[in-house]
This record gives C-alpha cells, sequence and structure tokens, in this order.
C-alpha cells in the first residue's frame, strides 16, 4: 500500500445507517460523503480514499479506482470480502467485531425470552383484543430461563457478552468455539465444534452467534435438529446459512424442536413465499440485531483508531481482515 493520506476522503455507503451525521456531529476530521445506492456508490467510489461498508460491498469495487486505500466494514461478518481481491489491489480491510457485541447478544437473548415468555403471541392477541386468560396445558404456558441449559456456539465478542448474561439468569452455559484452549470465557464447559452432535442432546436452547465459514456453513443440519431435545430452541443471531434452512423448516413443522428465534435467514430480504413467515413457532427479526442507536457511533470509533493508526505507518489495525 501507498503512503496513507494525511487528510483522507471518506465515503459511507449504505441504505439507511446515518454515519455521515454522526461523522458531523463528532466534528468531521475529514473530508466525506455519503451514497445510498450500489449505483452511486460505483460511480463515486474513484473519490474516496476509505470506505466504510457492507451490503453494498462488490469484488468489482476495487477495478473501479486507484485511490481507495482502506475499507472499514459495517459489519462484523466478512463473507463478502475476496480477501485476494484486496491484496491484489493493496487495500486494507478491518471488520466492525465487537462493534455490536452489546447489540447482538442482547437481541439474542430477546429472541430466547420473546419466545419463551411467548411476547409475540401476546401482542398478535393484543391487536385481536383477545385476553388468552391463564392456562392448564403446560405446552402453552410460558417458561423461564433460570435453571435451562443453552449451548452458544461462536465465543467471540458477542458470544462472550451472551454467555454473561445467561449466566447472570442462573442458567447454565456450555460454549463452543473453533479452538477450546482459548479460554471458556465464563461458560460451565467449552468444547470443540466437532464436539457439537454429542452435546446438541443438552441443550434447552442452540444459541448461535459464530462466524460463516466454511466449517459452519449448514452447521445446523438435520442431523443436528434430529439430536436436539423436542423441546429446544433454535436462536440465529449469526448467519442464516449457518442453519439449513429448508432441515430447520421441516424440524419446525415436524416438532423436532419446539421453536425458532430468528434474525439472518438464508435469503434476505426473506422471500414472500417462505413457510418461516406463517410457522407458529417462528419468532423472526429482520436482521436488525446490531442496528441500536448506538451503532453508526461503534463503528466510528474502530474507524478512526485504524486511520491513525495506517496513518502511522501501522499494520495492525483493530479487526484486521487483510
Amino acid at each position: 500500500m501507498s503512503q496513507f493520506p494525511a487528510n483522507p476522503t471518506i465515503c459511507f455507503a449504505h441504505v439507511a445507517y446515518r454515519c455521515a451525521d454522526r461523522f458531523a456531529a463528532r466534528g468531521a476530521p475529514y473530508p466525506h460523503f455519503e451514497v445510498r445506492s450500489l449505483d452511486e456508490l460505483q460511480a463515486r467510489i474513484p473519490e474516496a480514499d476509505v470506505l466504510v461498508v457492507s451490503g453494498f460491498w462488490r469484488n468489482t469495487l476495487p477495478t473501479l479506482t486507484k485511490r481507495l486505500k482502506f475499507v472499514q466494514s459495517l459489519s462484523a461478518g466478512t463473507d463478502q470480502y475476496d480477501r485476494p481481491t484486496f491484496k491484489e489491489h493493496g487495500i486494507a480491510l478491518a471488520s466492525a467485531a465487537g462493534g455490536n457485541a452489546a447489540a447482538v447478544s442482547e437481541h439474542a437473548v430477546s429472541l430466547m425470552l420473546g419466545i419463551t415468555r411467548k411476547l409475540f403471541i401476546a401482542r398478535d392477541d393484543q391487536h385481536k383484543k383477545f385476553w388468552s386468560g391463564m392456562k392448564g396445558d403446560f405446552t402453552q404456558r410460558e417458561d423461564e430461563l433460570n435453571g435451562k441449559t443453552a449451548i452458544v456456539v461462536g465465543m467471540g465478542a458477542i458470544g462472550k457478552r451472551v454467555i454473561r448474561v445467561l449466566k447472570a439468569l442462573d442458567m447454565t452455559v456450555i460454549g463452543v468455539r473453533a479452538n477450546p484452549a482459548s479460554g471458556a470465557e465464563g461458560a460451565d464447559e467449552v468444547h470443540g465444534t466437532a464436539a457439537l452432535p454429542l452435546i446438541l442432546p443438552r441443550a434447552d436452547f442452540v444459541v448461535l452467534v459464530c462466524p460463516l465459514t466454511a466449517e459452519t456453513t449448514g452447521l445446523i443440519n438435520g442431523a443436528a435438529l434430529a439430536a436436539m431435545k423436542p423441546t429446544a430452541y433454535l436462536i440465529n443471531c449469526a448467519r442464516g446459512k449457518v442453519a439449513d434452512e429448508e432441515a430447520l423448516i421441516a424440524a419446525l413443522r415436524n416438532g423436532t424442536i419446539r421453536g425458532a428465534g430468528l434474525d439472518v435467514m438464508a435469503t434476505e430480504p426473506l422471500p414472500p413465499e417462505s413457510p418461516l413467515w406463517t410457522l407458529p413457532n417462528a419468532f423472526l427479526t429482520p436482521h436488525t440485531a446490531g442496528e441500536t442507536c448506538a451503532y453508526e457511533d461503534n463503528v466510528l470509533d474502530l474507524m478512526m483508531e485504524n486511520i491513525k493508526r495506517l496513518q502511522a505507518g501501522r499494520s495492525d489495525l483493530v479487526n484486521r481482515v487483510v
């Protein structure tokens, strides 16, 4: 990479995030502009030294500019970025890992609480002006997290925080990570990913907060779902393709598992014909787990630190990917 500029121009590219507004609120120390479409990004990328982006990224973008030096991803996940392309064009890439740790961990626990306390059913009943009353049938009652067992798959910044919150709710927590020697992070046990099929039968909840990789794609398949208790729930705040969606739909229909709380789907937006829309034991949110009022500022903090390091000639970027 050539020398990083002292006064870089930054392009913020997202359909909804208000990074430019938040950047202006902190004094906007560098020139910047914001685009709201892929077409606009493709037209204006030659003006940018720094690109802050997630869903608009295309691996053909570096061919449109000789100026781009650094991409700060808006997302913690980086499966959309082709590493050899960045190396070929001398562009540094850093993720936003940790920037959404509080948001996504809270959302995962919210899905757990929402589905066990049947809050989505209560909201539907409210709109119908229906008072459901007390229930003698245990299968229709709300339940408690206290005393239950959760398997947390993925023990990065999000997974660590999920573990802490679940322990505070007096749950037994089993962590799963690629390298269990990296530490238990407060979990009662920690296992490698290969051990997942052996421990699934113990779980009341399986919480997915791992990155999408070759190892985790389809990790929760038909066999994994069949190994879970019929009273267990799947919570997915990772990526949709970590779970085999067709197998999951079948498991929800057949009662193989009791339910699922999903913030991510294999195809987004979720197609209108997907059975997930209407399955009574599926609780969906539209990939919004990380989208809190604090998110833009969290990413800007990472971006500013990384720009400072690049200007100092350092290669040790926060969350460096390439």
